[in-house]
């Protein structure tokens, strides 16, 4: 069974002093401690690698809404402005139209006016050329003092009703 002189057999005998030798000095409980740590270190780190990416995602997911935010802060700033600017505009125009009514209505004034002292002026001119026509009518048919009281009363009448 066991021949001495092949080398195989020398070679079964060492490796099993060899076994035994490894396992009278604790080696197996040395190398299962260093891979139980070794997992333990990998474990942790597969922990720490899995915090890492929800935190991350977390990150991500947060900038996501602020971004969503922003945007919604910006159409809002944008819808804002877009109503002020046509408030604006309508105040504006508003006050144009309230302004050329203004100036329109002074015009109108200024023209009612100048109409009025023109009618004034073209009276008192007809008063003046009826008075000068009355006077030398009269003064050409009435003679004496009682063309003269006549006269005087007449341009008196004539003054106080065209004026």
């Amino acid at each position: 069974m066991f021949d001495l002189h092949e080398p195989e057999t020398w070679v079964a005998i060492a490796f099993v002093i060899f076994v035994g030798g490894m396992l009278y000095l604790g080696v197996h409980r040395t190398l299962a401690s260093a891979l139980d740590k070794r997992a333990e270190r990998i474990k942790a780190e597969l922990d720490e690698a899995r915090r890492l990416k929800e935190e991350a995602l977390a990150l991500v997911e947060s900038y996501r809404r602020k971004k969503q935010e922003a945007e919604k802060e910006a159409e809002d700033i944008v819808a804002s402005a877009k109503s002020e600017a046509e408030r604006l505009e309508a105040e504006a125009k508003t006050r144009v139209e309230d302004f050329v009514a203004r100036r329109t209505k002074m015009a109108e004034t200024k023209i009612a006016q100048a109409e009025a002292q023109a009618m004034s002026e073209v009276r008192a001119a007809a008063v003046d050329a009826a008075v000068a026509a009355a006077e030398s009518i009269l003064a050409e048919s009435a003679k004496g003092k009682v063309a003269a009281d006549l006269l005087a009363k007449g341009i008196q009448d004539v003054r106080t009703k065209l004026n």
